[in-house]
């Protein structure tokens, strides 16, 4: 069930936006990349935990901003287009 729940800013759209990508990206590369070549396989470790850091913590400070409901086994979602937050339960 998927419902609304608030909304965000054009600009704090675009932060978890950006931050959304990059953690997309770096996924698809680490499916890809061998820990043959070390270093690079070192440097996407540390990229993707950091990026995946700034997404949860993007997603904590709005739900303390915002207040955001909340509920257990569920998880918010954001409508790039619309800066739409919903809240996604089983």
């Amino acid at each position: 069930m998927n419902k609304i729940i608030g909304t965000v800013t054009e600009q704090e759209r675009e932060e978890i936006q950006a931050l959304f990508e990059r953690r997309n990206g770096l996924n698809e590369l680490a499916k890809i990349l061998t820990a043959d070549n070390n270093e690079l396989y070192e440097r996407l470790v540390k990229d993707l935990s950091e990026t995946t850091a700034k997404f949860q913590n993007w997603w904590n400070t709005m739900s303390s901003k915002y207040s955001w409901e909340s509920a257990e086994n569920g998880n918010w979602e954001i409508n790039f287009e619309t800066c739409e937050i919903y809240l996604v339960t089983p």
